[in-house]
């Protein structure tokens, strides 16, 4: 039997798989700074925190993803036992189930929030990833347009909190319903709201979501015959006829000034129909009862072409739009786009019931609120993005006093880290401070030890001093103090209080 060549042994290739990312500590902490301000908003709204198993059964989850026509309609999925599984694709499905399912216990209406990752199996682009973080509030069992509103000014509060101006966004919304009258004005439905054909109401609401991606040609192609993108993948089109396809664009891109004089449009197009009608009134209510909140004066606006993808909504819809320009990698300037959504769906929790349990919920994108951020120069660094206090190590047979002063240290909050490198070069291990961002660095060597003492370096405001400093400011070393080793933690905790770690 010949030895198997261990040389020519084939070895995987270290690389991220296509459409995730690798996260590391200065943008998790960030993304937890984010969350937890996101998270005090929706507590202070009355909301309860709820947590599902991130995979579900896959027929709990339902077909209501955008991109129908992909490999596992959209999700990831596999076959345990007789069973199939899914990661869950977002965190409003879920929910459906556990209102479901517990429905006894839970009081109505139910407020929650939740937050975590999800994940789509679509084709990855820029920008565009197969695992993102969402953070989600939802009211379930209340028919009220009140519910409706109430989403809107809570996306507006908590964009306020995280430090954008009124300014910086738009929120924008449309109705479901005054979609379907419009489709029952064309011809596509009849008042029933059924289609002439399987899913021919999806593939249109899924046609005009794409008006911002592909513009007004892109949705044409996709409301006739069918699109094919730059890489020659082809996407099946609606097949409506010319005529329906020029009343759902005249439609698509209605534009007034002001909410009324488009509240008006929509009653002449769609006011014929009960489900349109219904609709535009809902638009109207809505306006009503966000019109005079600070955070929305000249921020919101009845825009027709908003759908929102998944297919489960059934009536106001929400997109959040940032409108401030920033510079992608090619130099070029562009606004962000939407960085938040949602709307009610009404029909989602039947499916479980058999009953209709009137739902509505607003969905944040927290990795793409964090690029917007970040482009913006808003996202300071949090305190938890600094390294740790570095505790050097002079000589290595002292490891376990190099520990208590790290311990003493953590319990009062501080992080801290005892160098474990191979090195005992003090300038190596100063240099390793600087790569990981430490605030401070702790020196006791054999003489500080004998005199009780500990060397206290601040490595942040040496790094400035030695910007501007001449070499006589440079020996002063005021950014260097010697302090009995007993007087740390109370030093610290005066002088540095901000590195406590929260």
């Amino acid at each position: 039997m010949k030895k198997t060549d261990k040389s020519k042994m084939r070895r995987p290739k270290a690389e991220t798989p296509v459409g995730f990312q690798d996260y590391f500590h200065d943008y998790l902490a960030q993304r937890k700074s984010m969350m937890n301000t996101i998270a005090e908003v929706f507590q202070r709204y009355g909301f309860d925190c709820l947590e599902t198993s991130a995979i579900e059964n896959l027929d709990a989850l339902g077909k209501f993803l955008p991109d129908l026509d992909r490999p596992n309609d959209g999700v990831f999925a596999w076959k345990d036992d007789d069973k199939w599984l899914s990661l869950r694709y977002d965190l409003t499905a879920p929910l459906a189930r556990v209102v479901a399912q517990y429905r006894q216990s839970l009081p109505t209406p139910y407020r929650r929030y939740a937050m975590g990752p999800v994940w789509r199996n679509e084709k990855p682009g820029p920008g565009r990833f197969r695992q993102f973080y969402q953070c989600d509030a939802d009211t379930v069992g209340s028919n009220s347009v009140g519910a409706d509103a109430e989403m809107i000014v809570l996306v507006a509060d908590i964009l306020g909190s995280l430090g954008l101006e009124n300014t910086d966004y738009r929120i924008k919304i449309n109705n479901r319903k005054v979609l379907d009258g419009v489709l029952e004005v064309a011809g596509v439905i009849d008042e029933s709201g059924l289609a002439s054909h399987t899913d021919i109401r999806g593939m249109t609401f899924r046609a005009i979501d794409k008006y911002d991606r592909l513009g007004l040609q892109g949705v044409r192609n996709l409301l006739g015959k069918g699109r094919e993108d730059t890489s020659g993948d082809f996407t099946r089109g609606a097949e409506l006829t010319p005529q329906q396809i020029d009343l759902i664009v005249s439609f698509l891109t209605m534009k007034q000034s002001n909410s009324q004089k488009i509240i008006d449009e929509l009653r002449q197009l769609v006011g014929s129909t009960d489900i349109g009608s219904e609709g535009v009134f809902e638009l109207y209510q809505i306006m009503d009862l966000v019109a005079n909140n600070p955070n929305l004066r000249n921020r919101i606006e009845i825009d027709t072409s908003v759908v929102r993808g998944l297919d489960y909504y059934t009536g106001p819809v929400i997109e959040v739009e940032l409108t401030f320009e920033i510079t992608d990698k090619k130099g070029r300037v562009r606004q962000f786009g939407s960085v938040a959504g949602g709307g009610r769906y009404d029909g989602l929790i039947k499916r479980f019931t058999g009953q209709v349990i009137p739902s509505t919920g607003i969905s944040i994108g927290i990795d793409r609120l964090m690029s917007a951020l970040a482009a913006k120069k808003q996202n300071s660094p949090s305190p938890n993005s600094i390294g740790p206090i570095l505790v050097t190590v002079m000589d290595p047979h002292r490891l376990a006093d190099y520990f208590n002063i790290a311990n003493s240290l953590r319990q009062v909050g501080f992080r801290s880290e005892v160098f474990l490198g191979t090195t005992r070069n003090i300038g190596k291990q100063l240099k390793y401070a600087d790569a990981r961002n430490c605030p401070l660095a702790i020196i006791q060597g054999e003489d500080e030890k004998t005199r009780g003492v500990i060397q206290l370096k601040d490595l942040h405001k040496g790094t400035e001093i030695s910007k501007t400093a001449t070499l006589e400011e440079w020996r002063l070393r005021d950014w260097q103090a010697e302090i009995n080793e007993h007087d740390l933690v109370t030093t610290l905790r005066t002088k540095y209080p901000s590195l406590i770690y929260s």
